[in-house]
Order: C-alpha cells, then structure tokens, then sequence
C-alpha cells in the first residue's frame, strides 16, 4: 500500500515553546504569588491538565473559561498560548521532503483553533493541509472519527496514511487503531523533554523515531515495498 498522506501532532512534534509552559506559567504568576518550585509546577501543571481533558474534552465551555479553570485565573491566555512557538530544526526539511514526493502532509492537534495562527506564523501552514484541530472538530486523538476524517478529507484511504506524534496513546495507538500507520517521536536530549511522555512506559512493539527526518526514510521504504 503506498503512503499518500502524513499527518503530525502539533505541539512538541513539529514545534515547542520557546519556553517550557510550566515555565511560562510561573513567570506570569510570579507577581501574585512569588516564585514557584519548578518542579513542583511542573508536576502539578501535568496533573491539572490531564484531569482537566478528562472532565472537559475538546475545549468544552469554550476556549477561555477551559484554560481559566485549567490555570486557576483568567490571565491564562498569555502563559498557556504557544505563540512563542518555534519550529524544531527538522521540521521544516522533513515538510519540504515529503512534498517532493508527491505526499500529502497535514496537522492532527488536541489544541484550539490558535494554532492555526502559530502554523501560519512560523510559516508552515501552506505545507499543511487537512488541518485538524479538537476544538473545531467536536472530537479528540484518540478517537478514530478524527484520523478518518484527515483521510476522508484528501481523499485517501487509512492505509494509506501515517500518523506522527509525540503521545503514546493519542498519537500512535489512537491512530493505529484507525487503520493508520504510526510514529512515536522520542527526540533524545533537551529537545524530548517536553514530549508527553510517562516514566513506565511500555515502548515494545512501538515503531519509534527520534527525528522527524527519519519519518522521511521511513516513508521511502514504506513505499518501495
């Protein structure tokens, strides 16, 4: 089966904060309420987060009050934005690689609809099409509707799709068991440590890749099978 599309998570795959947002977070709280443990910050921001998906899945009450009650004031919206995204130095290569060949290359992100403007920003948006972000669809990796719907909307089939991201579960197991192939990103070094990744976690039988230039390669073969 050839690959004709590939899709990548958003944050800590094709782009990182310029800063940590745990980070971010504690200089902004830092006239309030002094300087923060970042480690204890770092910790704590993890845990509101994932608890806060699970009772508020894709933005619900919309995108201002959910990161208001995810931060614990309305001054959320400067820390939490990732408008001082950067581009990992593989991005824009792997993007332009995949092009060449003729292959489809698209966004599926858990995010709000500001990232769009963080792609169109950092000047890879026109790389990316379909786009695909939680808060305008109405569903969230790992669900099978939104991998299928990138499918359906270039035109191909899901086995004829890659996903890549940097989340175990939302990323690779929600895509393959939509009928995608997957690829978890592990960038060793500085560059993985904002990856949603757990200390316990099970990587056998995962098809890791440690840069995205890799998905490239990985790809060439898939396609000269």
């Amino acid at each position: 089966m050839v690959i004709r599309l590939v899709t990548f998570d958003a944050l800590h795959t094709l782009l990182a904060p310029r800063l940590p947002i745990y980070v971010q977070y504690s200089q902004t709280f830092q006239p309030y309420l002094g300087t923060l443990n970042p480690d204890t910050l770092k910790r704590s921001f993890k845990t509101a987060l994932k608890q806060l998906q699970a009772e508020k899945p894709v933005y619900q009450t919309g995108v201002r009050e959910w990161g208001a009650r995810w931060s614990g004031g309305p001054r959320w919206v400067r820390a939490g934005s990732c408008g001082c995204g950067q581009l990992f130095d593989d991005t824009l290569p792997t993007l332009q690689s995949l092009k060449q060949c003729n292959i489809h290359t698209g966004v599926i992100s858990n995010t709000d609809t500001r990232m769009r403007a963080v792609l169109k920003d950092l000047e890879i948006l026109p790389y990316l099409e379909p786009t695909l972000f939680s808060e305008e669809e109405g569903v969230e990796k790992p669900s099978r509707e939104i991998f299928l719907r990138a499918c359906s909307r270039v035109g191909v089939r899901p086995q004829e799709a890659v996903h890549v991201g940097d989340e175990l579960q939302g990323d690779f197991y929600g895509a393959k068991e939509s009928g995608l192939a997957a690829l978890l990103i592990r960038r060793p070094g500085p560059e993985g440590e904002g990856e949603a990744k757990e200390a316990d976690e099970d990587l056998s039988g995962v098809d890791v890749v440690p840069s995205l230039l890799d998905v490239v390669e990985k790809v060439k073969q898939m396609n000269s099978l």
